[in-house]
C-alpha cells in the first residue's frame, strides 16, 4: 500500500503512514507464509497440495469440524473453503460425513495423509521459531508485544464490522 495524497492531509499523517505500512507487512507476512510452505512441499516431493490447504490443515488438527465452524474458530481465512474441502477429501487428507442431526451439514476430519501434513507443518513451524530465537530475531518478550497488538487490531476491526456497519 502506498500513502495516498487525499489521505495525507489529517493531522496525524505519521500515524497513518505506519499504519498504512504495518496493512501492508500483515498482507505480505501472510503471502510468504504460504510460499514457505509452499517451497517446503516441493522441497519434499509433495505436490497434490497447495499451501492454503496445507496450513489448513495444520490448523483444524485433532478436531472433527463442520465447514461453517473452519471460520468461526479460525482455521481458514479464505472464500472458497468448499472448494478446498472438496479438493482435500478427493486427494484423500480428509474424512467427510454428513452430520447424523443435520444431514445438510458434513462434518470433516484429517485422513492419516492429513495428519502426515499437519506434522509436516508443523516442524516446519518449530524449525522457524527455534532459528527465531536462536539467530535474535525474536525473543518472547517482542513475540508476545506482537501479539498483543495484533489481536487488538483484529478487536478493533471485529467491532468496525459488528457495530459500525
Amino acid at each position: 500500500m502506498s500513502m495516498h495524497a487525499p489521505f495525507a492531509t489529517t493531522s496525524r499523517s505519521g500515524f497513518l503512514v505506519g499504519y498504512l505500512e504495518s496493512l501492508s507487512l500483515v498482507e505480505r507476512l501472510h503471502r510468504l507464509l504460504l510460499d514457505v510452505i509452499k517451497d517446503e512441499f516441493e522441497r519434499l516431493g509433495i505436490l497434490d497440495i497447495n499451501a492454503v490447504q496445507a496450513l489448513l490443515l495444520f490448523n483444524i488438527g485433532e478436531h472433527e469440524v463442520t465447514a461453517g465452524e473452519l471460520k468461526t474458530r479460525g482455521y481458514y481465512q479464505g472464500s472458497n473453503v468448499s472448494y478446498n474441502l472438496k479438493k482435500l477429501v478427493e486427494t484423500g487428507y480428509m474424512h467427510h460425513q454428513r452430520c447424523e442431526i443435520d444431514r445438510r451439514s458434513v462434518r470433516v476430519r484429517l485422513t492419516e495423509k492429513g495428519r502426515n501434513v499437519r506434522d509436516i507443518v508443523g516442524k516446519l513451524f518449530v524449525r522457524h521459531a527455534e532459528g527465531l530465537e536462536k539467530n535474535g530475531v525474536l525473543n518472547l518478550d517482542a513475540l508476545d508485544r506482537i501479539s498483543h497488538s495484533l489481536k487488538r487490531i483484529e478487536r478493533y476491526w471485529s467491532d468496525q464490522i459488528r457495530y459500525i456497519y
